[in-house]
């Protein structure tokens, strides 16, 4: 393993130490993954430019790591992009190729040993790593890797994964091979950016659970989990990477793309569409925007309800209550105004933090909803603490009647693929019906998309999406998943 997180490797003379961060840790959901292969120009200022619009994806710990022919630079550290790099920082990473990485913790503690890129020595040559998902059998592989001397840093899967790549390729000397090797041997939804000398390797899981998509960029090639960081380098969206397919970039050209064995069907992780992504980007040909508005507008056909104005639970669910506005043809307005400088309350460590932060975050417009029957519109309700604390916030502001309406089937059972919702005490559907969880909730009323309604909103059928945290049917078997409840898609 290379320096210690937040420490880039300079140029002598030069020394740089990670700032303190003013952002807490702990965060708990996806991670973002880039990756840039540009002949004749440096790779750190696109990458920090795409991390910027990946930020959404992972505000916990950041990190950029660049190469040349000989030599690998890199810097990570606890905070968002632009606490953690500045232009010295950035004119340090040196190289033309580079990758980088955004990070909520989902496997693996929040800690500065687990900010990524992870880099590994591999023999002469540093390997550097950033992944996003979840490897559901990573114990499996970290002890088969402790018995045969490998020693870790940290306790994420991510690190396990990497380890398990560099120790294949001091036995083959192949990194593709290597590679292909532990895409078979790990189990779990996974995009992974991997930086080796001058070469950039990208490889997505069998099932395509995790999004990552390919691109070009100023005369060489790209890869991201979302559209958006390409647009926001200066590039253009080529394709989605096809599931379980690995692809070889060196000075800005496509080498080689393999994919491994995987199934016929793709699973896809509906949330993705529901919430993750930003709606300016797409995924699977499906621009993320439009299949929020279909779903307010489904929403509105399955549960129409008197009203006097429809109000976003901002900013995911603007899309979908504009859509709900205009098919039922009540006003749409801004209930809820946002203060930007505070993160993703479904992200933060513990319960206290996020209800306290709903106050800061949100503050209601009380003659826009005084003595008003008001629709609420959310993408998705999943511990239900959050939405409680609005839907207070808009009582108090005076709203006659709250009627909550939810951009995505109950979510009722754990996901394992790169979502920290592994508990199903904390979900508030699990187990309760619409009625009892707007008793739960104080609104006048709940209703939740449906399962076909969703369906018919992405515009892909069920056995090419993931599921399971709405009906307990895992594309991937779960080891830590307790039997009793373990449904795998082979029964069906």
């Amino acid at each position: 393993m290379g320096p210690g997180p937040g420490d880039a490797e300079t140029p002598p003379g030069k020394s740089f130490k990670p700032r303190p961060s003013s952002r807490p840790v702990g965060a708990r959901d996806k991670c973002g993954v880039l990756g840039v292969s540009i002949p004749g120009q440096g790779a750190a200022p696109y990458l920090y430019r795409g991390l910027r619009a990946l930020q959404h994806r992972g505000q916990e710990s950041a990190g950029i790591a660049t190469s040349t022919q000989s030599q690998m630079y890199h810097h990570r550290g606890m905070g968002l992009v632009h606490e953690i790099f500045d232009p010295e920082v950035l004119e340090a990473l040196r190289g033309s190729v580079g990758i980088g990485h955004v990070r909520y913790s989902t496997t693996g503690s929040s800690s500065p040993e687990n900010a990524q890129p992870f880099v590994v020595g591999t023999g002469s040559r540093e390997m550097a790593l950033g992944h996003n998902g979840d490897i559901v059998n990573y114990l499996k592989l970290r002890r088969r890797l402790a018995q045969q001397g490998v020693e870790f840093l940290g306790n994420a899967d991510s690190e396990a994964l990497g380890e398990f790549i560099a120790h294949e390729f001091a036995r083959s000397r192949d990194m593709e091979a290597a590679i292909r090797r532990a895409m078979t041997e790990a189990a779990g939804g996974y995009a992974v950016v991997l930086l080796h000398g001058s070469r950039l390797y990208a490889f997505r899981d069998p099932l395509g659970i995790r999004p990552l998509c390919l691109g070009t960029l100023d005369g060489g090639m790209a890869v991201s989990s979302e559209s958006v960081a390409l647009e926001m380098m200066g590039g253009r969206l080529v394709r989605d990477l096809r599931p379980g397919e690995l692809v070889t970039i060196e000075k800005g050209q496509l080498l080689h793309s393999s994919q491994v064995p995987h199934p016929s069907r793709t699973a896809h992780c509906m949330f993705e569409w529901v919430y993750f992504s930003r709606p300016d980007s797409v995924l699977e040909g499906r621009l993320v925007y439009d299949v929020r508005y279909r779903i307010g507008r489904l929403l509105a056909r399955e549960s129409p309800v008197p009203a006097d104005v429809v109000v976003p639970v901002p900013d995911s669910s603007r899309p979908q209550a504009l859509g709900f506005s205009e098919q039922v043809g009540f006003p749409y307005a801004e209930g809820l105004i946002k203060n930007r400088f505070v993160e993703r309350t479904f992200i933060l460590p513990d319960q206290k933090r996020r209800e306290d932060e709903v106050r800061v975050k949100l503050h209601p417009i009380r003659g826009v909803l005084e003595n008003k029957r008001v629709v609420l519109l959310d993408d998705s309700i999943v511990r239900g603490t959050t939405l409680r604390e609005i839907v207070a916030m808009v009582r108090g502001a005076g709203a006659r009647e709250i009627h909550v309406r939810v951009g995505c089937p109950p979510i009722v059972a754990p996901c394992y693929y790169g979502v920290d919702m592994k508990q199903r005490k904390d979900l508030v559907a699990c187990g309760r019906t619409e009625e009892q969880v707007a008793q739960a909730l104080g609104a006048d009323s709940v209703h939740y998309l449906t399962q076909a309604g969703l369906l018919e909103a992405i515009g892909l059928a069920a056995t090419n999406l993931c599921l399971a945290c709405l009906g307990e049917r895992y594309p991937v078997p779960v080891p830590q998943e307790q039997h009793r409840f373990q449904k795998t898609l082979l029964e069906f």
